[in-house]
């Protein structure tokens, strides 16, 4: 019996379509049966686009065809089965094997994220099929977990939809101007159109082992243009679950696609991983390694209290007299060619919502500065307490001379302003942010607190960023009511010495509810810079984006 969709037309006089089995930006993918061979096959019908012209519409499907029939010719148990490609009514349709089985997105949405072992095999069989599919000639463009089936009883791994593949040396189907891909899978020099080849099919797989790992991608975000920001400039941050495979996923998420791990290292390290428990580090690299805290109950000794000590990290409502306004960010001569890029995927992502991009800059108030939205964050405020160290600003090299040196600023998006702050650093934060001093913080809270976004800028501490956060940590129970699940990673942050502690907690009332925060620290210039975003556990995924708009945009200026 058939289903809602059913459609029993026959195409090309061989193959009869049974029943609608999915739909994409691509068009409609059907089961259907080949009635020369008497088997069940799959047939993706290609939507048309009415907004092309005749010619334009003949060269899509030329292109179409030839781009299927090089897909036709791989050979790869992990690569999808073309069987033909024909045309009806001036449409094309492609005939591929049929799996018997979800996609991987499925699977997640069904069954949660998969453990570290699992995810090392199914990148291993994506990895094999893009070596053979990169020896053809033929790069897939669209790598993501809804791309990539599993097959029921075999568990075996399908590398599918290879709908928007560009064949070496052919016409890319982004020639009219529209985006191809999917944002968060998307790497950055594809998606700024500055170059494509099998490296960027590559950052597709990173992407890909961090949410099969953890259940999201790590550049997901609540718009467009936030997401286009996080994987072109803010600063990459896999998730905990990704640790056991860290070495593949940062090689694999490399910005500079000539320093990217190919495909071929890539698999041996994660075979290695599957063979011994431990993922070796990548050829040339020394990853950091991960350091967790240690939860309350601990039996660690605690370094004595120093100044710079981070503690608590928020103020309680009703606790901060009412902000005065920041000072505006003055339009900087030039920007960083990464500000640049950023703006111009902006004003781009905005453009085709139907949006002009001349409104994008005139809301953006053309200014050279930097900013992002930001939570809130940081201890209570008392003229006693010690601030958290965190976020991690990004700012230039610093010169020889012992003051910090003013730094290019960073464009703010849409929503945001510049705001140069006394203190003696310049951050995007969004236009509704008001700041308030504490002491030794600054802080950019949002209406009724429910983001903070707090700064601190001190002397530099012995053991540097990793030992203030891990001194913060160690105290995070008796600072933060309900301190759990505390992490602390070094890092970099624009190639200074960084530290990142994420926890989450109770709030400092039942009224308020749980946070979570977010906490970056790094040595710049003489000085030790913190930046760190709390917000409810309900809206992480928003503060996230303020955190890394906060930090990307952070520059030190002359106080």
């Amino acid at each position: 019996m058939g289903s809602e969709g059913d459609d029993f037309r026959v195409i090309a006089g061989r193959y009869r379509l049974l029943a609608r089995i999915g739909r994409g930006g691509m068009g409609v993918v059907w089961r259907a049966s080949d009635e020369v061979l008497g088997r069940l096959v799959a047939v993706k019908e290609l939507a048309p686009d009415d907004s092309l012209t005749d010619d334009d519409a003949r060269r899509r499907r030329e292109r179409t065809f030839r781009e299927a029939r090089a897909v036709a010719q791989l050979r790869h148990p992990h690569i999808i089965v073309v069987h033909d490609v024909v045309e009806q009514d001036e449409r094309p349709y492609i005939v591929m094997e049929l799996i018997d089985g979800g996609s991987l997105a499925d699977r997640i949405a069904t069954s949660g994220p998969v453990a570290a072992a699992e995810a090392a095999r199914i990148g291993i069989d994506l990895l094999s099929a893009l070596r053979t599919a990169h020896a053809a000639g033929v790069l897939h463009r669209d790598i993501k977990p809804a791309n990539v089936l599993v097959e029921s009883g075999t568990d075996r791994v399908v590398l599918t939809d290879f709908g928007i593949a560009q064949v070496a040396g052919a016409t890319t189907l982004t020639e009219t101007g529209s985006f191809v891909g999917s944002p968060e899978y998307t790497a950055p020099e594809r998606m700024s159109g500055v170059r494509t080849g099998p490296e960027s099919d590559l950052w597709s797989v990173g992407a890909l082992l961090c949410t099969v790992l953890s259940g999201e991608s790590p550049f997901r975000r609540d718009s467009l243009g936030g997401i286009l920001h996080a994987v072109v400039a803010a600063d990459i941050r896999p998730p905990a679950q990704a640790e056991p495979l860290l070495p593949v996923v940062l090689g694999l998420l490399e910005r500079d696609p000539d320093r990217r791990l190919d495909a071929a290292e890539a698999e041996r390290m994660l075979r290695t991983f599957l063979e011994t428990g431990r993922t070796p580090a990548a050829p040339g690299s020394s990853t950091p390694r991960p350091v967790r805290t240690h939860r309350t109950g601990d039996s660690r000794s605690r370094t004595p209290a120093i100044p710079y000590t981070p503690t608590e990290h928020d103020v309680p409502r009703g606790s901060l007299t009412p902000p005065a306004p920041t000072a505006e960010q003055p339009p900087a001569t030039r920007q960083s060619a990464r500000g640049a890029l950023v703006a111009a995927l902006l004003v781009a992502a905005v453009a085709g919502a139907g949006v002009s991009a001349a409104a994008l800059l005139l809301k953006q108030g053309g200014d050279g500065g930097g900013g992002t939205p930001s939570g809130t964050a940081s201890s209570p405020a008392t003229p006693t307490s010690n601030s958290p160290s965190t976020g991690a600003p990004k700012s230039p090299t610093p010169t020889a001379s012992s003051a910090p040196a003013a730094s290019t600023t960073r464009t703010a998006p849409s929503g945001y302003r510049t705001a140069r702050d006394p203190a003696g650093f310049s951050l995007a934060v969004p236009q509704d942010f008001t700041r308030e001093r504490q002491g030794e913080r600054v802080f950019y809270l949002s209406p009724e607190q429910t983001f903070r976004l707090g700064i601190k800028v001190a002397p530099p501490e012995t053991g540097g960023p990793a030992a203030v956060m891990s001194r913060a940590a160690a105290d995070g129970p008796s600072t933060n009511p309900g301190y759990h699940d505390g992490r602390i990673t070094e890092t970099t942050h624009a190639g200074h010495p960084a530290a990142l502690w994420e926890f989450s907690w109770n709030g400092f009332s039942a009224a308020e509810g749980p946070r979570h925060t977010y906490d970056l620290c790094w040595e710049e210039s003489g000085r030790m810079y913190d930046v760190w975003v709390s917000a409810p556990v309900g809206k992480v995924k928003e503060a996230r984006e303020y955190f890394d708009v906060a930090v990307d945009t952070f520059s030190v200026t002359a106080s």
